[in-house]
């Protein structure tokens, strides 16, 4: 007779987990490095968790990278990308599937800052951060000048020196800040808004000597570049050798492939800007000249002019008219003056002639009667008592 045992039965969380157990109890799988092509590619934002697969020409793995983990890559990872990955094999019980979770990530055949740097020079740009328009022209003749930079490297002492050659009549600001390191660009960041909000600076130089992508790195920085493009002084960046370029170069309104260059573009040259001026004096004196003798024959041909129709010859003229004009009426007055009074001359001797009185002086006399002068002898009667008016008197006579 056939004996058969009972089966043990175990649910599928006891399954999934038993499995987990294992996968994780291997020391092979605690510490892996693998090699593939991202795809799958999902990043939560709110959560900084990144999943995503990895996969080659014949396979295909789940992975994970938790935040914690994620905030600590220096580029962003992308579906195609090759990358090589360090981390650990577990199962995920929920779903009973393996997958790798990812605790760092680099670029498989080239640095992570190198892709770091290319994707935030091309986001930066979409943006139009680097777009001439937005560039703030330097001005001509500085006279504040901050530099942010690191006060014991050999490029403070550079540029120094060239501001004193060229362009000692600019105040010179040092605004200490770190060039490398993690904390770097938070410095560098503060020392650029605290220039900013002072106001006083005419141009600001930011940078530092050469050295490699992890020397330069600060200078790479997202957030510093934004505050560089939101500055209202213009900046220049000076970061490296020539053939360094930074973020920080391209959002500069300019950038100098060497802090002495800066230190040239920031300022123009004294002896240079006195040779001008000496010329340009040398120029007007002969310009002055040249106008003063221009104009000193135009005011003699203005005074020939003037002198035909000057206002004083032509009053005298005037003047001597009227003087004539004046003698001719008092003439002509005077002699309808005297015709006046030769015409009254005559008209006294006639009237003297017609007097009354003057006649009676000659022996006549004027009878009268009654006040009424008696012309004929029919006018009066025997008795009427008559009036006779002689030249110094008159004489009363009765009619016989």
């Amino acid at each position: 007779m056939n004996s058969f045992s009972t089966p043990k039965f175990i649910s599928v969380s006891q399954l999934n987990f038993y499995i987990k157990t294992l996968v994780e109890g291997d020391s092979n799988l605690r510490y892996v490095f693998v090699t593939g092509e991202i795809s799958n590619l999902t990043d939560h934002y709110s959560s900084g968790h990144i999943y995503l697969s990895l996969k080659d020409d014949k396979a295909v793995v789940k992975a994970v990278m938790f935040a914690n983990s994620a905030r600590n890559l220096k580029f962003i990872p992308k579906n195609g990308m090759k990358v090589i990955v360090r981390g650990r094999v577990s199962v995920y019980e929920p779903s009973g599937q393996y997958q790798l979770y990812i605790e760092d990530m680099q670029p498989d055949g080239i640095g992570a800052l190198t892709i770091a740097y290319e994707q935030l020079k091309a986001k930066l740009e979409a943006e139009g951060l680097f777009d001439n328009k937005y560039k703030k022209p330097l001005p001509k003749f500085p006279k504040h000048i901050a530099i942010i930079t690191s006060p014991t490297g050999a490029a403070l002492q550079d540029i120094l020196n060239i501001l004193r050659n060229r362009w000692p009549y600019a105040q010179v600001e040092i605004v200490p800040a770190l060039v490398q390191g993690s904390t770097a660009a938070s410095t560098l960041v503060k020392a650029v808004k605290s220039v900013d909000e002072e106001g006083v600076a005419d141009v600001i130089i930011i940078g530092r000597g050469g050295g490699s992508i992890e020397d330069l790195w600060a200078f790479n920085d997202e957030t510093l570049a934004r505050t560089i493009f939101s500055c209202k002084i213009p900046v220049i960046s000076s970061v490296g050798h020539e053939t360094d370029f930074t973020i920080c170069d391209f959002v500069a309104d300019m950038r100098a492939p060497t802090p002495t260059a800066a230190a040239v573009l920031a300022t123009p040259d004294k002896d240079a800007e006195l040779d001008t001026l000496i010329k340009q004096g040398q120029y007007l004196s002969v310009l002055g000249e040249n106008i003063i003798s221009a104009r000193q024959t135009e005011l003699s041909e203005h005074e020939k002019v003037l002198a035909q129709y000057n206002p004083s010859i032509e009053f005298k003229l005037k003047q001597d008219e009227f003087k004539r004009l004046s003698d001719r009426l008092f003439m002509a007055g005077n002699k309808f003056i005297d015709n006046e009074k030769t015409i009254n001359e005559n008209l006294k001797v006639r009237l003297f002639a017609l007097n009354p009185s003057e006649i009676l002086k000659r022996g006549y006399s004027v009878t009268t009667l009654n006040n009424q002068t008696i012309t004929s002898a029919s006018q009066v009667n025997s008795g009427d008592v008559l009036k006779i008016i002689l030249s110094d008197s008159s004489i009363d006579a009765t009619v016989n």
